[in-house]
């Protein structure tokens, strides 16, 4: 199907420019004048057509237009009583032919649908990012621990990058390496244990507020490790006949 003029597909149903539509009918009342007069047959706002301001070619000031459903276009063509009009009517009817065609509903629908789950994919994804974040939170307040436990953690947390240097390591590389071994994994951008080291009181995590550049405060979750976990990583890392840098022979 040759187009005849451009049809917007931007919205809930397709549509077409009162003013194109003026001037490739020829109509030689003034575009105001003559939208007005077309109203006076029961068109109305928000139902047939909406107004909006568009640009000019001479790049002079807006004008006011109107988007124009394709049923509305149609009648407007059959009032001109005209042969480019009768042209222009049998165009739209076309246009409502292929919009309303089982094919193009059912593609319509489609892409809603993969719209929806891409949605619903991205909330989850977040979903499962607090959800492990607020597990985590909870085992570690679970185990009771013991004296000695109690004692270490009342010192202070460390970062991940404080235990790699104490080996020469970067944190990527600690991060890394407990990965492999099987004690942490990446939920989003936060590293947690899983289970089994969880509940040894290996971690804590806690939440900060920096005030982001769109002048909102935003939440970050980050994981420190006990001074338990500091010693749980050096018998790991021991183990394999990896120790300190202090420890090190010179």
């Amino acid at each position: 199907m040759d187009e005849l003029i451009r049809i917007n597909f931007d919205s809930d149903c397709p549509t077409v420019s009162g003013r194109e539509l003026h001037a490739a009918l020829g109509i030689e009342t003034r575009y105001n004048d003559w939208f007005k007069r077309m109203c006076d047959y029961g068109f109305d706002e928000g139902t047939d057509f909406y107004s909006f301001l568009s640009k000019t070619s001479e790049g002079g000031r807006p004008a006011t237009d109107h988007q124009l459903t394709i049923d509305m276009a149609k009648q407007l063509c059959m009032i001109q009583r005209t042969e480019i009009g009768r042209q222009f009517r049998q165009y739209f009817i076309k246009v409502e032919e292929s919009w309303n065609s089982p094919e193009a509903v059912m593609a319509r629908a489609l892409q809603f649908a993969n719209q929806q789950l891409a949605l619903m994919k991205h909330q989850n994804a977040e979903l499962l990012d607090t959800v492990a974040v607020q597990n985590q939170q909870i085992t570690e307040m679970k185990p009771k621990a013991s004296y000695y436990d109690v004692v270490l953690n009342c010192k202070d947390l460390v970062a991940i990058s404080v235990i790699a240097k104490d080996y020469g390591w970067s944190a990527n590389r600690m991060n890394r390496y407990l990965s492999e071994n099987g004690v942490q994994y990446k939920q989003g951008k936060i590293w947690l244990l899983y289970q089994k080291y969880a509940e040894k009181g290996y971690t804590s995590t806690k939440t900060f507020s920096t005030p982001g550049s769109d002048g909102d405060l935003h939440n970050h979750v980050h994981t420190y490790w006990t001074q338990a976990g500091r010693l749980f990583i050096y018998g790991m890392l021991k183990a394999e006949g990896i120790v300190p840098l202090m420890e090190q022979e010179v």
